[in-house]
Order: structure tokens, then C-alpha cells, then sequence
């Protein structure tokens, strides 16, 4: 073997490794994603012609491997502790002063985030990730590297050769939760209750592709084994984050008012936060201050976590509603009186299926508990029976589909009760609703009424006879809520939308399993939407992000007669379907620059001016930290403005923004 192969290969995997970290650990990027691809690339074709290189640390690892048979055991070299919990700022301060007292002096402490997600453990040997475990007891857990290797957030490799052990939490972003319950409720399967119990399914999979096709994150906030050079926990953070690691939101304070304050003020920004948090952690800084507190038989005496109280809200049930979805799925809704919970004004809630209603007896009429799972999506948390008087009526889902008249019907290992009329009115008015929508083709004009109105008129009947509209310009004139001006605005949105990017086209398709993200990642490694359409199942799952229930979804769809017909007539109406990647990615004078939106815009929706900023190669992130580099606020800016402020991160009112994406756009 050639030395310089070896020298190239390890060469490759460092340049990789260094932009994942760029990318997922210091949210800065340095490169596009589709030059990130061709680095991969390279790297597969490298182990394809020489497989007696390949590392068991090599980012191509990361994508998951065949299903295991089970976990293996792994027994803890250090216990992993537990934390005794404070419910009230009065707790916390009687913490503070029995610490000081044993110590005899005023002890520094740490606060950071009590991330809700699932704790591991990560060994390192001379550099190299070996092993990760759950927690389990503390004392045993389960031997889950496979799937922790697919979380781009860990490094593989350290930046030194160091041999230690450190634990860290791994949850699901918010968005990531939202996106992966929706794909849960499309394929009739039972959502996910909140983020942690998300997380915690993923990492649990015996099939690691199924955990590298969800967004887990991880921060990294201890360690447990090895040395370093770090005399107290917040010059570890930083130690741990100089070796390659994502770690934790760490403070550092000294006054005990300072600690109570960031308490107070992380309990109101918790709901700004891209990630769940359910309290707080406050640590003794000092290392040799610790060795002298000591431990109790499960939890440290040098830590306590401050859990905040769940903002729970009561209302009543006025009426349970159903939904039928773009694949026949039929979900009941529950619409209650609006309270506000967690920020917003809700009056609604999923009841997901009959199972869901019957396990917490919900009836209408109930006075229920309401909360924001993962303080993103609406739920009913329980039933006040005791103030029940005997007049609430107990709910049914219909046997007949309210929207086709067709018998429905629960298949079987599904929770959901499901229409399986291909021609039922709402599944193609649901997929045309799907299609036109921001996430999707963003096509203006075309909201939930005015499709009705089409469908009902029998203008159209799926997404490719929106095209057709064209040649029923004076029939759309005549159509009450239009008139000649509507019509044309919506002929020259349908026009401008040929023009898209192909992502935009395969979200819009509303394949069962694929997002945006994934629509995005299949668009950079194809040339054209035709060969992502003869692209098989093997071929699929070698793709980042790309997991084997994905690739059978994809394949399935693009196989079906009907969809091939209907992508047919989306060609000849002159779409887009080039990959993203064959042409010019165009000037990008903000790449590796991190901006965050608050408040309302008045030029622009905030779909709108993230597609600005990234279609000049920045990126728009959903919380505010020290990596932020511009907040751009408009009216009503609320929390994310004062903390941009209290950090010194540069914000932009929106005269200067406009001022500045000209700037940009000119000197490109």
C-alpha cells in the first residue's frame, strides 16, 4: 500500500471532521454543504477502491449499519450520579449556604441548562471514540455506540490524543421533534410524547440507521474519567470544547443574588430556546472544592438541579373534530376555550387517535389540562373528573370518512383509523395544501379556501392541474372572492414557482418520511429529479440523513403508477427538476455567519428573509448565543433582542438588514 493513499485518506477524514465540527458544534460553517458532499464522496470512493483503510472512526460510519440482535451491557468505571432536585428558589439559596458553611468560605458555582434528554457516556482512547452508554442505573447501562456515532455533534476523533470518559446529554431539537411527530401522525404511527422521549427512542433503535436519519444533538457537560488540565468546571467546558466537544451553556457567579437572577431569567427564556430544557443545574466550580464535599450514595453534594414547574394550564373541551390528512390518516382535534401556554394563545390540541382518547377517558364537554410538549406542540395532559357533572359525551371516531363517505378503517399494527380511498376529496385537497405551502413550493394565493373553491368547481383534483390553470384564466375571473386581479396574481405565483429549486419540489410531492432536510440532502446528490427517481434503495441509504424507512418510503413512491403520471405532467408543465448542485451556488459573502429573526418585518415574511440570508450563504439558527453574529428585530422583538443585547451580538432593525443585503448583493 501505498504510503501517500494512507497519508491522503487521513488528510480527507481531518478536513472533514474539521467542518462537522464547524457545522454542528460552532455553528459556523466554512464551506456548502454541497462542497461538504464532495469531500464525502471523495472519502467513500477512497474506502470503496482501498476498504483495508477504512477506520471505525471515519465519518462514512455515521450514516448507521446493519440492525444489532440486542445491546450489550456496559458497567460504568465511574458511576454516572444523579442530581437532587430543587423546586424553588428557596431550595436553591439553602443549597448555596450549607455549601458555603462545609467549605468555610463563599464557594464560586456554575449554572447551566438542565438539558431534557438522555444521558450518556462517551470513552475516548488516545483520541479515538470506543465506546457510548446510557446511563442505565448509573452503575450498568447500555452499549449504544453504533447510534451515537451517527450524531454529527460527537467527534470521533479528538484534537488531541487524550484518554478520558465524559457524559453529556442527548436530546432532539424542538423543530426536529415538530418535524419528526408530523412524519409520525402521516404514517399512522403514535407520536412522540415530548423531545427526551424522542431522543431516548432514537438512541434505542437496533437499527442505528433509523437514529442517523433523526436531527439528536448532544451538549457534553462532565467528565468522568481521565485527566485535564482544568482546576475547575468552567475552565473544563472550555478545555472539553478546545478537544472537539459540544459542550454545556456554563455561567460562572459568585454572589448568590447573581445565581437566583440567571435562574429567574432562563425559566422566561426557556420557551425562545431551540432545544427543551426542564431546569437548571447549579454546581460547585472548584474541582478541590468538590473533593472536599464529597458524595451522598446516588447524588453529589456539590450539585443540585433547580427543575422549573411545568406550565400546565386548564380550560374546557368544547369539541372534538377530525382531520383526514393527505395520506387518509383521520385525527381527531380537540378545540377548547384559547389560553395562553408556554408564550402563545392556543384552542387546539391533536388527540392523535382513539387509542390516545380512550387511555385518558376524554370526553367532551371535560374541563382538561393543557400543556406545550416540548413547549412546541399543543396537548391534552390529563382530565379534571372531579369536575365532571355528568353531561360530557364520550367521543367515537367515525366508521364512515367525513369528507368521501368511504368505510374507514385501522390497518393492522397501526393506531391510526385511516380512509383508503385514493379519490377521497381531502386527500387530494390535504396533498394540494401540502404542495403550495412555505414550507413546500410557497406559492401565494392559494390558501385552504380558495383550493376548496377549485376542487369544488372541479378545476382541480391534484397538484399537477394547478398548472393548468393558465388555460381557465376567464373561468377564475368568474369564481366568487376572485376576480381578474386574484386570478392573475395566482397565474404569475404558479408561473414563478417553475422556477424553484428542486427541493422545494420533492417536499412538495409529500413523500411519507421526507422533510425539507432530507428534500434538500436528496436534491445535492442527484442530477435531476429522474435519476432520484431511479435511484435504488442501496443507493439511497449510503446518502447523509438518508435511513432505511426513508429509502423504502422513496422507492415505494416513485415506483406507484399514479405519482410517476403525476411528476410526468409536472415535467411537461415546464418545473424545475436540475439538482441543486450542477449549477453556480452564486455569491455567498455570508457564509459561516449565524443570524437570528425576531419580532415582525414589515417588508418581509420571516420565510422570506431566512431564504435571503441563506441564498447568500448565511444561516439562520432559532436562540441566541455567543456564536450569534447579527439579530435582525423587527416590531415586538421580545426576549431574543435583550439577550442579543446582553451579549453584545450586533442587531440589525430592518432598514439596516434591507441596507445590508443590498450591500452584499452589489459587491457580488
Amino acid at each position: 500500500m501505498d504510503s501517500k493513499w494512507t497519508e491522503d485518506y487521513e488528510a480527507l477524514i481531518r478536513k472533514i471532521e474539521y467542518h462537522n465540527h464547524q457545522y454542528y458544534v460552532l455553528d459556523r460553517p466554512e464551506i456548502t454543504d454541497y462542497d461538504y458532499d464532495q469531500l464525502m464522496r471523495q472519502l467513500i470512493s477512497i474506502e470503496n477502491e482501498h476498504p483495508e483503510l477504512k477506520h471505525p472512526d471515519s465519518p462514512t460510519q455515521r450514516v448507521g449499519g446493519a440492525p444489532l440482535a440486542a445491546f450489550s451491557q456496559v458497567s460504568h468505571a465511574v458511576r454516572l450520579l444523579s442530581l437532587d432536585n430543587a423546586y424553588d428558589a428557596g431550595e436553591v439559596e439553602d443549597f448555596i449556604r450549607r455549601t458555603d458553611k462545609e467549605l468555610g468560605l463563599a464557594a464560586a458555582f456554575v449554572v447551566e441548562y438542565k438539558i431534557d434528554g438522555l444521558s450518556v457516556a462517551l470513552r475516548y482512547e488516545n483520541g479515538r471514540f470506543v465506546q457510548g452508554a446510557t446511563r442505565g442505573d448509573g452503575e450498568t447501562g447500555e452499549d449504544i455506540t453504533e447510534n451515537l456515532k451517527t450524531i454529527r455533534s460527537i467527534p470521533l476523533r479528538l484534537s488531541e490524543p487524550r484518554t478520558l470518559t465524559v457524559r453529556g446529554e442527548v436530546f432532539l431539537p424542538k423543530e426536529g421533534f415538530r418535524q419528526l411527530n408530523e412524519e409520525q401522525e402521516q404514517n399512522g404511527l403514535q407520536p412522540f410524547a415530548n423531545p427526551r422521549n424522542a431522543a431516548a427512542g432514537s438512541l434505542r433503535q437496533l437499527d442505528s440507521r433509523i437514529a442517523a436519519a433523526r436531527p439528536l444533538d448532544i451538549f457534553v457537560f462532565d467528565l468522568l474519567s481521565g485527566t485535564l488540565n482544568a482546576k475547575t468546571h468552567d475552565e473544563a467546558l472550555t478545555e472539553l470544547a478546545s478537544l472537539g466537544f459540544k459542550v454545556s451553556h456554563g455561567r460562572r457567579f459568585e454572589k448568590p443574588e447573581e445565581i437566583l437572577n440567571a435562574l429567574l431569567q432562563a425559566e422566561i427564556e426557556r420557551h425562545s430556546l431551540a432545544f427543551d430544557i426542564d431546569g437548571m443545574v447549579v454546581k460547585v466550580d472548584s474541582f478541590a472544592h468538590r473533593d472536599q464535599l464529597g458524595t451522598r450514595a446516588k447524588s453529589p453534594r456539590w450539585a443540585v438541579a433547580y427543575k422549573f414547574a411545568p406550565e400546565e394550564v386548564e380550560t374546557t373541551l368544547r369539541d372534538i373534530t377530525v382531520h383526514v390528512g393527505r395520506t387518509g390518516v383521520i385525527t381527531p382535534r380537540a378545540e377548547f376555550d384559547p389560553v395562553e401556554v408556554a408564550g402563545s394563545v392556543i384552542a387546539r390540541a391533536t388527540l392523535h387517535n382513539q387509542d390516545y382518547i380512550n387511555e385518558k377517558d376524554i370526553r367532551i364537554g371535560d374541563r382538561i389540562v393543557v400543556q406545550k410538549a416540548g413547549d412546541v406542540i399543543p396537548a391534552v395532559v390529563r382530565v379534571l373528573k372531579d369536575h365532571r357533572n355528568g353531561g360530557e359525551q364520550p367521543f367515537e371516531l367515525p366508521k364512515t370518512c367525513p369528507e368521501c363517505g368511504s368505510t374507514t378503517k385501522r390497518l393492522e399494527g397501526e393506531a391510526a383509523l385511516r380512509c383508503l380511498n385514493p379519490s377521497c376529496p381531502a386527500r387530494y385537497r390535504r396533498g394540494i395544501e401540502h404542495f403550495v405551502s412555505r414550507p413546500a413550493m410557497n406559492i401565494d394565493g392559494l390558501g385552504e379556501s380558495i383550493i376548496s373553491l377549485l376542487i369544488s368547481k372541479g378545476l382541480i383534483r391534484s397538484i399537477a392541474d394547478l398548472y393548468a390553470l393558465k388555460n381557465q384564466r376567464e373561468t377564475l375571473i368568474s369564481l366568487e372572492r376572485m376576480g381578474e386581479k386574484s386570478a392573475d396574481n395566482l397565474l404569475k405565483a404558479l408561473e414563478a414557482s417553475k422556477e424553484n429549486p428542486l427541493w422545494r419540489l420533492i417536499t412538495g410531492l409529500g413523500i411519507p418520511l421526507i422533510g425539507a432536510q432530507a428534500a434538500k440532502q436528496l436534491a445535492r446528490s442527484f442530477d435531476s429529479l429522474e435519476m432520484l427517481m431511479g435511484a435504488t434503495q442501496e443507493e439511497l441509504v449510503r446518502l447523509p440523513e438518508i435511513g432505511t424507512k426513508m429509502a423504502e418510503s422513496l422507492v415505494s413512491y416513485f415506483g406507484d403508477l399514479g405519482n410517476q403520471e403525476t411528476i410526468g405532467k409536472l415535467k411537461a408543465a415546464g418545473l424545475n427538476f436540475k439538482g441543486e448542485h450542477t449549477g453556480d451556488a452564486g455569491p455567498q459573502p455570508y457564509a459561516g455567519k449565524t443570524f437570528v429573526l425576531t419580532g415582525t418585518l414589515a417588508g418581509f415574511t420571516r420565510d422570506e428573509a431566512k431564504a435571503r440570508i441563506e441564498a447568500l450563504g448565511g444561516k439562520v439558527a432559532g436562540s441566541v448565543s455567543k456564536k450569534t453574529d447579527f439579530v435582525v428585530y423587527g416590531t415586538e422583538a421580545g426576549s431574543k433582542l435583550d439577550k442579543a443585547l446582553s451579549l453584545g451580538v450586533k442587531t440589525l432593525d430592518e432598514a439596516a438588514f434591507v441596507e445590508m443585503l443590498e450591500a452584499a448583493q452589489t459587491s457580488s
